[in-house]
């Protein structure tokens, strides 16, 4: 039979060489397979499409100053505590209030609690007892700060639910307001430990401690800020390291002059868990501020992020000596 001029031998074969069911690529209106993408260029595409990450610059003169004032608060409590009287602590008081109220309000402005102004006032408060419980209690024992605490905390929570729109915050923001009011209440704390055995060394040993591994830390930040710790955070491995190391160094040498039972050794100990509580409070903070940047939050008042680091590391230093003084000394 005749064949139809398309079907000539140069189309059998090609129709043979593509296997059954398959038309040949480009024959007969076929639309050629498309080549799939090579891993290359998917990861090329991954890459363009990332983020960058915003490396936060380490700002020399800033951490000079904060590491300025975290050695004069050492300096001030330490000093503090050696001068007050045996009976009249009434001065000492004073002066931590003056600290108090400084925590207070770099607390407040970075931690934005709801109902702002009333958590204020009533931590101000519970500061107010606390130092007078702590000059007047007889005998002088640190239950009564636990219960100013527990009282402010509870005070400042129903504080908050009163408006809907800081109720519907509480839930989330209620370890913020506990963190406040501890706070302002651990600043009580030296005051109460200097009417007691062995509390004034201590408050001045682990002051020392807190205060040089905090100058040297921010010291060192902005002389050598490496390794980082993360890039959206301004401080350096090496000066949080060095500085629980000359901390404990200061606090091991005080020991070495401070009346028995105060040795090197214990003056080490007390100095090491000091050093080392102000340390990570301080670069805690420094976290916070920048999971808040991150998040897209209100920047805080500049001058209240800067002292809120150390300001929070020797309020949770107190307590540490406070049970140093009493489970290790004794």
């Amino acid at each position: 039979m005749p064949q139809d001029d398309a079907w000539d031998a140069d189309a059998s074969r090609e129709i043979a060489r593509s296997g059954p069911g398959r038309p040949p690529a480009g024959f007969y209106g076929a639309v050629p397979e498309e080549e799939p993408a090579s891993p290359r260029d998917d990861g090329e595409a991954e890459e363009a499409g990332e983020e960058e990450i915003e490396v936060v610059p380490v700002r020399r003169q800033l951490s000079l100053a904060v590491a300025g004032f975290a050695g004069l608060l050492g300096l001030g409590l330490a000093l503090g505590a050696q001068t007050s009287a045996p009976d009249s602590r009434l001065s000492y008081a004073i002066v931590l209030f003056g600290v108090q109220v400084l925590y207070l309000l770099a607390w407040i402005m970075a931690l934005h609690p709801p109902a702002a102004s009333a958590t204020a006032g009533v931590s101000a408060v519970a500061a107010v007892v606390a130092d007078y419980l702590a000059v007047n209690t007889e005998p002088p024992s640190l239950f009564p700060l636990f219960l100013v605490a527990l009282g402010g905390f509870a005070a400042a929570l129903v504080g908050q639910l009163f408006r809907a729109e800081d109720r519907a915050r509480v839930k989330d923001s209620w370890r913020s307001t506990l963190l406040i009011v501890l706070g302002v209440v651990g600043y009580a704390i030296p005051v109460l430990l200097t009417r007691q055995p062995l509390g004034t060394q201590t408050v001045i040993v682990s002051s020392a401690g807190a205060g040089v591994a905090l100058l040297t830390a921010r010291a060192t930040d902005a002389i050598f800020p490496k390794p980082r710790i993360a890039p959206q955070v301004p401080r350096g491995a090496a000066g949080v390291v060095l500085g629980a190391m000359l901390g404990t160094l200061a606090s091991a040498g005080l020991g070495s002059v401070l009346v028995l039972p105060f040795t090197p050794a214990k003056g080490a100990v007390i100095g090491l868990v000091a050093a080392v509580i102000a340390g990570l409070v301080d670069l805690a903070v420094n976290f916070g501020e920048a999971g808040r940047r991150l998040a897209g939050d209100a920047p805080t008042f500049w001058v209240a992020r800067h002292m809120q680091g150390p300001l929070g590391a020797f309020a949770l230093t107190a307590p540490a000596a406070y049970a140093l003084a009493h489970w290790y000394l004794s």
